[in-house]
C-alpha cells in the first residue's frame, strides 16, 4: 500500500481559502472568506491543522455562532485560531 503524496502548503492555503469562501451559509462565507484571505497567509502548520478541523468538524452555522460570540466557544476550541476569528472584524 502506497502513501497518498501529501500536499503541499500553499495548495492547502488554497483549499482552505475557497473552503472559507463556500461554505454553505452567505454570513458564514463573508467572515470566513475575509479571515482566511487575511490570516491564512500567515497561519503556522499548527494553526492550518486547527482551522482545517474547524471546517471540518463543525457546522456552518455553529461557526458562525461561536465567532460573533452568540455561543461560548467550548474549551477544547478555544485555540489561538478561534482567539483570532473571534476579535476578527471584516474590514469596512
Amino acid at each position: 500500500m502506497t502513501d497518498a503524496p501529501r500536499e503541499d502548503t500553499e495548495t492547502r492555503r488554497k483549499r482552505l481559502l475557497h473552503r472559507s469562501r463556500y461554505t454553505g451559509m452567505k454570513e458564514t462565507d463573508i467572515l470566513l472568506g475575509s479571515f482566511a484571505a487575511r490570516h491564512l497567509p500567515t497561519f503556522t502548520a499548527v494553526e492550518l491543522d486547527q482551522y482545517e478541523a474547524l471546517l471540518e468538524n463543525y457546522d456552518d452555522p455553529q461557526i458562525y455562532a461561536w465567532a460573533i460570540g452568540r455561543d461560548p466557544v467550548p474549551a477544547h476550541l478555544n485555540t489561538g485560531v478561534m482567539k483570532l476569528l473571534r476579535a476578527y472584524r471584516l474590514p469596512l
